[in-house]
């Protein structure tokens, strides 16, 4: 089999999978399992055997024209390159690790069936985002991986809080869709194609006539899909729908997206230094931001939520430096560790029965009844932390060494300004990650009090899939110097700089919160009431945030400013155009009826069929014609 069939299989056989469990899913519910799993499980094997087969080489490009479009052609295009290679491999292991998981996890949901197949059509769509070579035909994929996000995030549709939380994802998705739709037209109108290869050769060629409009507008997209500020309010709210999907968003599609599809069009935005500094921007207020509110949120699930948005703003601040490899191997790396942080969170509130990190943090004994998420878990921990030798310390420094050397002016065509933008609100976001990091940790595992109740063993499929994910995060970043021929060529090793101010951060933030945390459990123990009643209290991340805790806790309020100038706003149209239509539109409607009506009873009153009430009539009315004849004739002669 040729690479190319291989690659086209890959999105193809997830697709199959989803179309024949939602037609079986009634009829044949023992084949659901089977059709959930065994089709992404072949997928992530072909993804991986496109991986060998391509090699980090020469992209693959393959395409067929769709239809005539009379303009700009359509292609069904195939371009696999070393990144779209990689991604889909990650891609391909997440989905079906999630798969797997949610047997367990979902085992007795009465719509499973219905989950595991728009599961299956999640992947697909990702798939085909990673592997194709057109937009228009990406566009398909993005905005399928939308509709789906949609159903998943709702999938306890009974509680208010996800069907508020999947129509929150699906419109703000859809305010940065918009304008994405635009930037491509105009990106096709400018270069004669939706083809990314001549798109790219064009860029380098003649250039764009208006590329600042053109990366504006496709960064509103991205901004959304891949829950960076100011788009990024939909992201912890998705954390209403089961973990495993949290965990597939999170770790392989959606989000993801976002960033692979400025990296494929990076030339496109460094055609436009504004366009990358609002890029920079963008990634630092981001950056800082979630790692400030994540250290203040009491939901583990939002917690990890606000962790992706702020590891999200690393890969789109590489971008901002021109370094689409440094993202791309912090994209892998993340999502090995957040996809193994999301299911082991999955597993931690299987066993203590709450989300609230307050809550297990009155539990004793945690750690102990769930040693499999305990220490993989924890290693996740030290990866979001960037603490060496683990996944994320390569891929987060090799973020910091490209902001440092476009901070330096080594990086060719990428404004200082966004290099030391990028640099110092990455080291701060640093700090920030090893902070909410250490206490996540500290409040769901090192918790005292009574032992939680024993909820039964946790299926075995959710804890082997913890040890799968855990090799990626404890060794995928010693595979940095074999990489490069896979990331343009460019050195992923990490820079002395930048490592030692990271790391240093990074271990300041997590003994910092450490020691509050001693702190104030002590101070707890002292009280007269016990620990417990002072539970709260006893957050370090309240402590260390102090006023800027309630703020922090909100979001910084973004959700009311939006409230204020965009959702109220909307709703008292709603109200206006509802009141013109029942009360005035209505009105004519209902007159133009009744009129007929009243004036049909009236005529049918005077047809009493009486022949002297006719002749009488007419007499009369003969006669107010003659008085009126009278009158007129009158008045006309004067």
């Amino acid at each position: 089999m040729t690479l190319t069939t291989t690659a086209v299989l890959v999105p193809l056989l997830p697709f199959l999978g989803a179309a024949a469990g939602l037609l079986l899913g009634r009829r044949a519910p023992g084949f659901v399992r089977p059709l959930a799993v065994l089709p992404t499980l072949a997928a992530a094997a072909l993804a991986i055997a496109v991986a060998v087969g391509q090699g980090g080489g020469t992209a693959t490009d393959v395409a067929t024209r769709l239809t005539p479009t009379g303009s700009v052609p359509i292609d069904l295009a195939l371009h696999v390159d070393g990144f779209a290679a990689l991604i889909a491999v990650l891609v391909g292991v997440v989905a079906t690790c999630v798969q797997i998981y949610s047997t367990g996890y979902l085992r007795d949901d009465p719509r499973y069936p219905s989950y595991a197949a728009l599961v299956s059509l999640f992947t697909s769509a990702m798939l085909l985002v990673v592997y194709t070579g057109d937009l228009m035909v990406l566009l398909v994929g993005w905005e399928v991986m939308g509709i789906c996000s949609y159903f998943l995030v709702g999938h306890y549709w009974e509680t208010e809080a996800a069907r508020a939380a999947s129509l929150k994802a699906f419109l703000v998705t859809k305010l940065g869709d918009v304008p994405f739709l635009f930037g491509i037209f105009a990106l096709a109108a400018d270069t004669g194609t939706f083809r990314i290869t001549g798109i790219i050769s064009s860029v380098a060629r003649d250039g764009l006539d208006h590329p600042t409009l053109i990366a504006l507008l496709l960064l509103a997209g991205v901004a959304g899909k891949s829950a960076q500020f100011p788009l990024h309010t939909w992201l912890p709210d998705a954390m209403a729908g089961p973990t495993p999907v949290s965990a597939l968003i999170h770790a392989a599609t959606m989000v993801a997206a976002g960033v692979y599809v400025v990296a494929r069009l990076l030339p496109v935005f460094a055609a436009s230094a504004a366009a990358m500094v609002v890029l920079a921007v963008m990634a630092a207020i981001t950056m800082i931001g979630s790692g400030l509110a994540a250290l203040a949120q009491d939901d583990i699930k939002r917690v990890l939520a606000y962790s992706t948005v702020g590891q999200l703003g690393y890969m789109t601040g590489a971008l901002a430096v021109g370094d689409r490899g440094a993202a791309v191997f912090h994209l892998l790396s993340h999502g090995a560790f957040k996809a193994l942080l999301f299911l082991g969170a999955g597993v931690i509130i299987h066993a203590a029965g709450t989300n609230s990190l307050a809550a297990m943090s009155r539990m004793g004994g945690l750690a102990r009844r769930i040693p499999d998420a305990y220490w993989t878990v924890t290693v996740a921990l030290l990866a979001l932390a960037a603490i060496p030798p683990f996944a994320g310390f390569f891929s987060k420094e090799a973020v910091l060494g490209a902001a440092e050397h476009a901070a330096t002016g080594e990086a060719h065509g990428i404004p200082g300004a966004a290099g030391w933008t990028v640099l110092v609100s990455g080291l701060i976001a640093a700090l920030l990650t090893a902070g909410y990091a250490t206490r996540l940790w500290l409040l769901a595992f090192r918790g005292s009090g009574p032992e939680a109740p024993d909820r039964g063993p946790r299926p075995l499929a959710m804890n082997a899939v913890l040890w799968v994910l855990f090799v990626p995060t404890a060794a995928f970043g010693l595979a940095a110097p074999f990489l490069p021929h896979w990331f343009d060529g460019r050195s992923l090793a990490p820079t002395l700089t930048t490592s030692v101010l990271g790391t240093g951060l990074a271990l300041v933030g997590g003994l910092v919160t450490y020691a509050t945390w001693r702190h104030t459990t002590a101070m707890a123990a002292r009280t007269p009431v016990g620990a417990a009643a002072v539970a709260p209290d006893a957050d370090p991340g309240r402590l260390l945030l102090g006023p800027l805790h309630r703020h922090a806790a909100a979001g910084f309020h973004l959700d009311t400013v939006y409230s204020t100038l965009f959702v109220r706003p909307v709703r008292a149209a709603a109200t206006l155009v509802r009141f013109l239509d029942r009360e005035v539109v209505d009105t004519y409607v209902r007159a133009a009826g009744t009129a007929p009506r009243w004036l049909g009873a009236a005529v049918r009153r005077a047809q009493t069929g009486n022949v002297q009430t006719y002749l009488g009539a007419l007499l009369a009315g003969s006669l107010l014609l003659a008085v009126a004849a009278v009158l007129v004739a009158t008045g006309t002669g004067a």
